[in-house]
């Protein structure tokens, strides 16, 4: 097909969804993967907990935790890519949701996914300002930290602003970034040598106090959190071409490249540890110092300003997709103040109010929770609900015979299986990361369900008339 009969066909499908094509579509393949595998970023979500991973189960964290939760996230993500070939459009998760389980489901899908697109935005970006301070010698006050935040953030709103083709570039740089740094960290360390043999990897560490088990199962938060946000390429289906297929192989192949790679880099910088207790007691710095003791202090610094561009760049395709979700949401109504939120550049063709209104939230949630965990489990438990949601309504719709359009990408006869796999992590995860360290999510997911309850009871559930799409 011709790219441009595949554009009409792309509008077709859309306009048969009920919408218009507004956005500009320009993305390809690669394009739409790459942005989900620059919002994963092994460099960022792995880095930025590394420390954490140390205090909370060690050398075997970096190992069979990551394998644990590469297993089930994986279950996770063949479901959603099999909705997303079957649902095309920027809504994503909360039009899956509001189509096979109702307009309520979606509401809640679609504040979970807002939600966790704030939360996770705020994540990437403090965790780098910490290292960019760190780097630049600077002292780590409060001050200093909020301002270096607000610049890396103020820089990714604007460059969504002026356009997605000039954010699909460096999506498209940043997936081969991602690649080239991690393989400079395992030439880099390979040449030097590791300190340790390979059965280190399977060394259990501790220093939060807590009894091992529950020790190792806190840490899991490490390798979730790094493998998390790959619904962005469902998010751009409306600028992605031939979105039923790309969209799908762009969550799959992000996931599974994430996965590989991870774990490389982990084993690598782990075998490097030449002394586990001092790694362990520098903390969030970690990684850092780990670098630099192992590579000395000019090459160990300069891999981990090689590690902040990947971080920087993760940011950017995080605001792009937080940026589509909450377009969405407020075109169809959902959010209070919706038709300046679905407000689209004549120019740029961007949804530039929502893009701004992300900065500002962002900005709130950094500077309202304490411990940078709790944010990142705040993100992960968000995130993970709006994904489970979808999900579960397209398991009930089939056990009750109406399971929805099936598209040219799917699981076959795997589907249902893989389904209940993926929404049982789902629920154990929502437990898990509740738990201290991390009370304090626990504390504001229980205040954000609350709200919501009142919300939608409240407002939503008489005024909200859900998307516009009505498939038979």
């Amino acid at each position: 097909m011709t790219t441009k009969n595949q554009h009409e066909q792309d509008a077709q499908d859309l306009k048969k969804m009920g919408y218009a094509q507004e956005l500009l579509r320009d993305m390809g393949g690669f394009s739409n993967f790459a942005i989900s595998f620059s919002i994963i970023s092994i460099l960022t979500g792995a880095i930025q907990l590394y420390g954490y991973g140390l205090q909370h189960g060690g050398p075997l964290q970096m190992s069979v935790g990551w394998l644990v939760v590469s297993l089930f996230t994986m279950a996770v993500a063949l479901s959603m890519a099999e909705l997303a070939s079957a649902y095309p459009t920027a809504g994503a998760l909360y039009h899956w949701s509001s189509f096979l389980g109702g307009k309520g489901l979606g509401w809640f899908t679609a504040c979970f996914n807002t939600m966790g697109q704030f939360a996770i935005l705020a994540g990437i970006d403090w965790g780098l300002a910490n290292f960019v301070i760190g780097l630049m010698g600077w002292e780590a006050k409060s001050a200093t930290t909020t301002a270096v935040y607000a610049t890396l953030l103020f820089t990714h709103a604007l460059l969504n602003h002026l356009g997605i083709r000039l954010v699909s570039w460096l999506n498209d740089f940043s997936a081969w970034y991602h690649i080239a740094v991690v393989f400079f960290i395992l030439i880099a360390l390979g040449l030097k040598g590791f300190a340790q043999p390979a059965s280190f990897l399977l060394t259990f560490n501790s220093t939060d106090g807590f009894s091992p088990r529950y020790s190792f199962i806190v840490g899991l938060l490490l390798a979730q959190w790094t493998l998390t946000g790959f619904d962005a390429s469902a998010h751009v289906t409306e600028e992605t071409n031939d979105p039923r297929r790309n969209a799908p192989w762009g969550i799959v192949l992000a996931v599974v490249i994430s996965i590989v790679f991870g774990f490389l880099m982990l084993a690598a910088i782990t075998l490097s540890i030449p002394d586990l207790a001092q790694a362990t007691a520098f903390g969030d710095a970690a990684l850092p110092e780990i670098m630099k003791l192992r590579l000395g202090p000019g090459m160990g610094a300069a891999l981990v300003w090689l590690i902040c561009g990947a971080m920087w760049l993760c940011g950017l395709g995080a605001m792009t997709s937080a940026s589509r979700m909450v377009y969405a949401f407020a075109r169809d109504g959902g959010l209070p103040g919706h038709a300046l939120w679905a407000t689209i550049s004549k120019k740029y063709r961007t949804p530039v109010n929502a893009i701004w209104g992300l900065f500002a939230c962002a900005m709130l949630i950094a500077l309202s929770v304490d411990a940078y965990s709790a944010v990142l489990s705040i993100a992960v438990l968000s995130l993970y609900i709006s994904y489970g949601l979808p999900i579960c309504a397209r398991l009930y719709a089939r056990w009750t015979g109406k399971g929805g359009e099936v598209g040219p990408w799917h699981l076959g006869p795997y589907s249902t299986a893989i389904a209940i796999v993926a929404v049982a992590w789902i629920a154990l995860i929502t437990v898990l990361f509740v738990l201290p360290p991390n009370a304090g999510a626990g504390k504001a997911m229980g205040g954000l369900f609350a709200a919501l309850l009142t919300i939608w009871f409240g407002w939503s559930r008489s005024r909200f008339k859900g998307p516009k799409f009505h498939i038979k």
